[in-house]
């Protein structure tokens, strides 16, 4: 498999950009390769933003468009129509960060909710996501994973928490749509973790609808979802995972370090790959009790996981499978996927565009941090720009 380079063809991969769409990119991710200006546009984006300087309409052209959607569900339709047209599908991610009270967490819900109805409609829409933070504070994830004694205020707060996760899991099952839920950092991580897995067990017992997201940077998950699967067989559900490498390791490590615990962290990049391409195995060695969302932009993850499929006699489009790659990134990797069959979705990214800006920037960095990624997404535009014949 992996000696078939299908990740190489270009014409498949931007099919959907006209010229002025490829050029676009190829600056967008040229800016983004210097990691100085990166800085300093994040820095000068957010004093402007800060200043209510007139800028939306210059980050809308450029960035903005290349990384999400639109400014709400309707703006992102042309988007996921054209996209479904070449067999990719959509998972629309209401991408605004940073809120903090009741008020803004049942916004969060709530849009979550318009968007699962609207998805009801539209077979290019299966997925739906959010994110714990959006439904609740950190600190009090934090404190009810450390099992620490809550006021009355905060047992009734957290109850609250436990209703949006509820609310939302069971419109995924009413509407058959699946539900994946982000991970955050380690140290809210558990009560999230408890919280899934009660709702899987309530909602997954005809097939997984709940999905619980792993981040195989961190030492322990393999053995956690070998735990929670051995669970889930004694008590009859089904189990749901999305796979991705991790977010947040230089915050990781660096509170590790201030606060004296081992990190849990893998040590390595090469550490990271193994443990994600292990989780991979066992969950298609175990695909009759659970559904994989393999969230990569790695090319050779991808091939592992379509060899492994193979090996298995397992369907390109087989409905427990999915491929998945944030919108505006490794287009080579989703396109290409999905003209061979496998069932590919794409992250988009939506929300007005000031508030949407922390995600852009923390797109833009991880770019510059994760090595070879701009590189390879620029040899690739380059190599199209010279099948067309763009100077």
């Amino acid at each position: 498999m992996e000696n078939d380079p299908i990740f190489d063809n270009t014409e498949i991969a931007f099919a959907l950009k006209s010229d002025s769409e490829l050029e676009r990119a190829y600056y967008l991710f040229k800016m983004i390769s210097i990691e100085p200006l990166v800085k300093i546009g994040a820095v000068a984006t957010n004093l402007a933003i800060k200043a209510h300087l007139p800028i939306e309409g210059l980050i809308r052209s450029t960035v903005f468009d290349h990384f999400c959607g639109g400014v709400n569900e309707t703006d992102c339709l042309p988007v996921i129509d054209r996209m479904y047209e070449k067999g990719v599908s959509s998972v629309l991610d209401f991408s605004v960060e940073g809120k903090a009270n009741d008020k803004e967490f049942d916004a969060a819900m709530n849009t979550t909710l318009k968007i699962m109805d609207f998805a009801k409609e539209k077979e290019a829409m299966p997925i739906a996501v959010f994110k714990p933070t959006g439904f609740g504070r950190l600190k009090l994830f934090e404190k009810v994973g450390k099992g620490a004694a809550l006021t009355q205020k905060e047992q009734e707060e957290w109850q609250r928490v436990v209703n949006r996760y509820d609310t939302v899991c069971k419109r995924g099952k009413e509407n058959d749509i699946a539900v994946l839920i982000d991970a955050e950092e380690t140290w809210m991580q558990d009560a999230s973790d408890a919280l899934v897995t009660q709702m899987m067990e309530k909602y997954n017992t005809e097939k997984p609808i709940v999905f619980n997201t792993l981040q195989m940077y961190r030492k322990d998950r393999l053995d956690f979802m070998k735990e929670e699967h051995k669970r889930a067989k004694e008590k009859g559900y089904y189990i749901g995972y999305k796979l991705v490498r991790g977010a947040y390791l230089e915050k990781e490590n660096e509170r590790a370090k201030d606060k004296g615990y081992e990190s849990p962290m893998c040590t390595s990049k090469e550490a990271t790959d193994i443990n994600f391409n292990l989780a991979v195995a066992y969950m298609l060695d175990h695909i009759e009790d659970m559904s994989l969302f393999s969230g990569s932009h790695n090319e050779q993850s991808s091939y592992i996981m379509m060899r492994l499929m193979a090996e298995k006699g397992l369907k390109n489009n087989d409905e427990r499978i999915w491929f998945g790659q944030l919108y505006g990134m490794s287009d080579h990797i989703s396109f290409n996927l999905a003209h061979r069959g496998y069932n590919v979705a794409k992250y988009i990214p939506f929300g007005p565009v000031r508030d949407v800006m922390p995600y852009l920037i923390r797109r833009a960095e991880e770019n510059t941090s994760v090595a070879g990624q701009t590189g390879r997404e620029l040899a690739l535009i380059t190599k199209e720009k010279k099948r067309r014949n763009l100077k």
